[in-house]
């Protein structure tokens, strides 16, 4: 399924840099949102992303609109592992373990995700959208969840749009899923509930 998101993703991406003549069917835009882990006793994780995104129009129809988004992005996270438990005495050195992820920890992520939207004109202001999006990331610390190293960001969310002629104001609750794909040793993931707040900029 991964391989054929990426291949979709080519193709769009071709399809952006090398179909599109009118240079409308582009914008620019920057976001900032905020998270934190869906309840649970295992663990807290919060984070802030700074994102940069390019936007392309694949294609616009009567009563629907479908983008292609990409564009790098860093958050800046905090982790605490809560039951010690989790670290079970079969792994070599838990009780190290225990100690070391039991303790509050600063995290930076950086991410490379592409992403498909597509959005309901509800006015001539108005718009709603969904958004899926999966990408590349880089963690830089190791914790009991997930391993330092290379590992995947998936999002899915929802959203509401307002433009004020070349400028768009969004606002986007999403759901957020990182993993390695059983890359690396550790890999139960990271689940959180995220608020994005953007603006686009059309050129």
């Amino acid at each position: 399924m991964q391989k054929l998101f990426f291949v979709l993703i080519f193709l769009s991406v071709s399809y952006c840099i090398f179909g599109q003549e009118n240079t409308s069917k582009f914008a620019i835009g920057l976001s900032y949102g905020l998270g934190n882990e869906l309840k649970n006793t295992d663990y807290t994780y919060t984070n802030r992303c700074l994102k940069t995104q390019v936007y392309c129009t694949l294609k616009t129809t009567k009563n629907l609109e479908y983008q292609l988004v990409f564009g790098p992005e860093i958050n800046f996270a905090t982790h605490q592992l809560l039951n010690l438990y989790f670290v079970t005495p079969d792994e070599p050195n838990f009780e190290e373990r225990r100690e070391r992820f039991t303790k509050l920890k600063n995290i930076r992520e950086y991410v490379l995700p592409v992403g498909f939207i597509v959005r309901k004109p509800i006015s001539k202001s108005w718009s709603v959208f969904i958004l899926g999006s999966v990408g590349p990331m880089y963690t830089d610390t190791e914790t009991e969840r997930l391993s330092k190293g290379f590992s995947f960001s998936d999002v899915l969310g929802l959203g509401i749009s307002y433009k004020i002629k070349k400028i768009t104001l969004d606002f986007r609750p999403n759901l957020r899923h990182n993993s390695n794909a059983g890359l690396q040793n550790a890999n139960a993931g990271i689940n959180t509930l995220n608020y994005d707040f953007g603006v686009v900029f059309r050129l």
